[in-house]
């Protein structure tokens, strides 16, 4: 498929009531440039995609005009089992990703089998000048580094990351409410030495204390940590 009937199936897919309701939740985006394509629907449209050979064409082909074409070429993207493809691929997507969602939902499926080639990658991207190119280092960070590949020596990669960005800063909290969940003895100290910016700090907490992975008594103690 080319550009013009890839964008001819989306609106065949349109929504009008969810892309209202994707513009409240996704503020960085215009209205207008939401089409409204459910995500379940796009998924099973990207399983089409990546397996016609035309859709390089639409890949290269940036920007896209529309968020549910930046919403596909992240799916796409995620179903490369070629980790150096992919890597090149994501590269290539990330200094036009303008929000959370689609930052949020580019998870590569090459990069699971293979994430120690990762993270030289991600100490480039967390050092980047583009909000989300960040947002999507701390995401791979707490993806597939905070198991038994978990070092301490990532968790301070993330802490180290200063930025006046909401978007940055709720990741950062994201990250270390989920590290609390899988290690929490080694990430404690983070707050406890107060390792964080004070809003991400609390933000911290507030995600912990909100999940069903901490434990009673551990809620209890971070409560009592609060700046």
């Amino acid at each position: 498929m080319n550009r013009e009937e890839i964008e001819a199936e989306l609106f065949r897919l349109q929504d009008k009531k969810y892309a209202a309701f994707q513009a409240k939740s996704i503020p960085t985006v215009e209205a207008e440039s939401i089409i409204g394509v459910r995500t379940p629907e796009l998924r099973c449209f990207a399983k089409r995609l990546y397996k016609d050979e035309e859709t390089v064409l639409f890949l290269e082909c940036l920007p896209h005009q529309y968020f549910d074409e930046n919403q596909l070429h992240a799916f796409v993207i995620s179903l490369e089992k070629d980790f150096d493809k992919c890597i090149t691929e994501v590269e290539a997507f990330l200094p036009f990703i303008d929000n959370w969602a689609t930052c949020d939902q580019l998870s590569p499926k090459a990069f699971k089998k293979e994430s120690e080639k990762l993270l030289p990658y991600i100490d480039t991207w967390l050092r980047s000048d583009k909000v989300y190119t960040v947002r999507f280092a701390i995401g791979m960070l707490m993806e597939h580094f905070l198991g038994e590949r978990f070092h301490l020596g990532y968790a301070d990669m993330v802490a180290a990351v200063r930025s006046d960005e909401y978007y940055i800063n709720m990741m950062v909290a994201w990250y270390f409410a989920t590290a609390l969940a899988k290690q929490y003895a080694s990430v404690l100290p983070y707050l406890e030495e107060k390792k964080l910016d004070d809003w991400t700090h609390n933000k911290t907490i507030q995600k912990s204390v909100e999940s069903n992975r901490i434990s009673t008594e551990q809620k209890a103690y971070l409560k009592k940590l609060k700046i």
